[in-house]
């Protein structure tokens, strides 16, 4: 084949620095903007985003040259430094230095665009935790948590 084509699309997780609550109602919709941009840079569209006051959801179709642990690397440093210049609430603004990302295929990404859409209102029954547990076991991923809630 003359060209390489590709459809990989990630649901991607992760928290602010201890999961403090710090990403406000006001910023979000600027956040999810200066996301989306990022994301267009490198060649990884934005499909939905959507979060809490202490962690994001990201559903992106990961572009092809570019490793996924590269563009969380490049996506993390770049909005946080973005988000400590929007003024002292967000000065000692770090996101967590891990992340949970899972793959999803093209049959379920109606489904999860409504999931981080709502989920503020999924969050007021289960913790970000308790969420991520569910993640992990899903899709049958061990690990550590003394290494996971930073």
């Amino acid at each position: 084949m003359p060209q390489s084509l590709a459809a990989i699309y990630v649901h991607l997780i992760y928290s602010t620095k201890n999961r403090q609550p710090i990403i406000r109602p006001e910023i979000e919709e600027e956040l999810r903007k200066y996301h989306a941009g990022i994301l267009q840079n490198l060649d990884s569209p934005l499909i939905s985003m959507d979060g809490t006051a202490d962690h994001i959801h990201i559903l992106f179709r990961l572009g092809r040259k570019i490793a996924l642990a590269d563009l969380v690397e490049e996506i993390k440093k770049s909005s946080s430094k973005w988000l400590k210049s929007k003024g002292p609430n967000y000065r000692d603004f770090y996101w967590q230095s891990g992340y949970g990302a899972f793959s999803i295929g093209q049959s379920g990404i109606a489904q999860l665009k409504k999931y981080i859409a709502t989920q503020k209102e999924h969050h007021r029954k289960v913790t970000f935790q308790e969420e991520l547990r569910l993640f992990l076991k899903k899709y049958e991923i061990a690990c550590d948590e003394r290494y996971v809630w930073d």
